[in-house]
Order: C-alpha cells, then sequence, then structure tokens
C-alpha cells in the first residue's frame, strides 16, 4: 500500500489552501518549506545535535496533497522562497568577503 492509496481513508485538504479534496483530484508534492523554517531548523540542529544534521536536510520529505488550482500558486511561493534564501546566502558572502578584505588591507 502507497502513501497515497493510506491518505485515501481519510479527509484530503490542500496543504496551501486548505481545500477539502478527492483522493483522485489530489496533486501530490513535497511540502513548502519556507526560508525561516529551513534556517530555524538548521540552527536549533546545529545547537541541539548536530550529528543529524545532514541527516535531516538530506532525507526525502513525503508527498502532501495539493489542490490542482494551487499549482501555479505553489510554484510563486516556491521561487519566492528560494530567492529569500539566495538573498540571504548572497548578503552573508559579501559580509565575509568584505570581513576578510577589511581584515588583510
Amino acid at each position: 500500500m502507497s502513501l497515497h492509496e493510506n491518505e485515501s481513508t481519510t479527509e484530503l485538504r490542500c496543504a496551501l489552501t486548505g481545500r477539502p479534496l478527492t483522493p483522485e483530484e489530489a496533486y501530490w508534492a513535497p511540502p513548502l518549506i519556507t526560508a525561516r523554517q529551513l534556517i530555524t531548523a538548521f540552527f536549533k540542529t546545529l545547537f541541539t545535535n548536530p550529528a543529524v544534521l545532514g541527516a535531516i536536510f538530506l532525507s526525502e520529505l513525503p508527498d502532501v496533497p495539493y489542490a490542482p488550482e494551487a499549482r501555479p500558486l505553489l510554484a510563486r511561493r516556491r521561487s519566492v522562497e528560494q530567492a529569500k534564501l539566495l538573498s540571504l546566502l548572497l548578503v552573508i558572502a559579501v559580509v565575509v568577503v568584505g570581513l576578510i578584505f577589511w581584515l588583510v588591507g
């Protein structure tokens, strides 16, 4: 029995909109993880149990149901979260490079 078949016995709701779904119309995809959730999980794990950091971030997440009409919204939200994370990483890189030049120069 797959995960999707197991879910058909309970009421399905879109993970993004909350709309009730039938198993036939559900679009299954990994859950939306925000940049804030990712950063929070990273630092909590780093300070509480750093040995499992790789396992947490490299493990596969179970798919969750989405309404078919939520696909464009989900794609936009994923793109926004990726842009936030990339922006944060670029800011950190600029600060580190700036500090290196300041200390060396």
